[in-house]
Parts: structure tokens; C-alpha cells; sequence
């Protein structure tokens, strides 16, 4: 079965922070990458994801962070793990511009999964 990357969630904030946001779009690209290959779904490949990200001036990003906090309690089910679904969360801290916390939410989550895989 498909293993992803882990990553330390601090790393993924220190790098975001250090490049004013790119580390961050570059996560949001291996998140949906490696998610989608650990579900074996594809719904929007993860380039065009990035893209809407980044052209609909966030707002996108907000769907994206709540659609993938139920993308990560399904790659936790599958890992066998207890399903988080934290997507709610993820929408709320996404509204009021904590984004970046939940990379580290979600990174963390994604690393109990990889582990498991």
C-alpha cells in the first residue's frame, strides 16, 4: 500500500513562514498528491487544485481545507486508525485566517497514518 511522506508539523511552519507562504502551496500539493494515491481516489488532480487555491484568492482554500479533513478520516479508516473528521475545524480556523494551523493539525494526523501504512 501507498506510504506517504511524514513530515514534522513545526518544519511545515518554520518553512511556510521562512517562504512567505510557498513551502505551504507546495504542501498543499503533496497533501492532495499523497492523499489521493493512498484512497486511490482522484476527484480534481492536485496541480488543478493548487491552482484553484491560489486563482479564486483563497476562497477554494477554505473548501479545501474542509474537504480534506474528511479525505484524512478516510485515509484514517483505512490505516485502521480512529476517523477524525475535523473538516468543521478546518473550515472554521480557514474563515478566520488560521490556515497555517491547520497544516499542522493536518500534518500531524497525516503522520499517524503513514506510520500505520
Amino acid at each position: 500500500m501507498y506510504r506517504g511522506y511524514s513530515r514534522s508539523p513545526i518544519a511545515v511552519l518554520i518553512f511556510s513562514l521562512i517562504t512567505c507562504g510557498i513551502y505551504h502551496l507546495y504542501w498543499i500539493y503533496k497533501v492532495s498528491q499523497e492523499t489521493q494515491e493512498y484512497t486511490r481516489r482522484t476527484t480534481v488532480s492536485p496541480g488543478a487544485e493548487l491552482l484553484l487555491c491560489i486563482f479564486t484568492c483563497g476562497i477554494y482554500y477554505i473548501y479545501w481545507n474542509y474537504k480534506y479533513g474528511k479525505v484524512i478520516a478516510e485515509c484514517q479508516s483505512i490505516a485502521g486508525l480512529f476517523p477524525e473528521d475535523n473538516s468543521i475545524l478546518y473550515l472554521i480556523l480557514s474563515i478566520v485566517g488560521l490556515g497555517i494551523v491547520n497544516a499542522l493539525i493536518m500534518q500531524s494526523s497525516l503522520n499517524r497514518v503513514w506510520e500505520q501504512a
